[in-house]
């Protein structure tokens, strides 16, 4: 798995996942997410395009990602879903607790049209 940053408009970071979000690879997420936050970059967008497999472990780091990125005035939004993907979204109910979006940029607009909801 790949992690990779990149910057968007308005203070926003575009966080893209390439490969399996598992058991294995969450780690890595995880790291990047923690080290962002750290940073105070808190506005962060999850590009989910290359990524064909998330794990119950892939969506806890998500929530996780999300619950400290509110807790410091951002959120984290998510773009580009794959069909496999989006589908265990809808299965779980993630579809309406994160926002999502078809691309990187529509999610960074997100932040600057809306607060994020409580």
């Amino acid at each position: 798995m790949k992690v990779a940053q990149i910057p968007l408009t308005g203070n926003v970071v575009c966080v893209k996942v390439e490969g399996r979000l598992d058991a294995a690879t969450v780690p890595t997420f995880e790291q990047t997410m923690q080290r962002l936050l750290l940073e105070g970059r808190a506005k962060l967008v999850v590009d989910l395009d290359a990524v064909h497999y998330i794990s119950s472990s892939g969506l806890r780091a998500l929530l996780t990602a999300r619950r400290q990125s509110r807790s410091r005035g951002g959120d984290v939004l998510l773009c580009s879903l794959r069909p496999r993907v989006k589908e265990v979204f809808e299965m779980v109910g993630f579809m309406s607790v994160f926002g999502v979006y078809a691309t990187s940029e529509e999610a960074a607009n997100a932040f600057s049209q809306a607060a994020p909801a409580a």
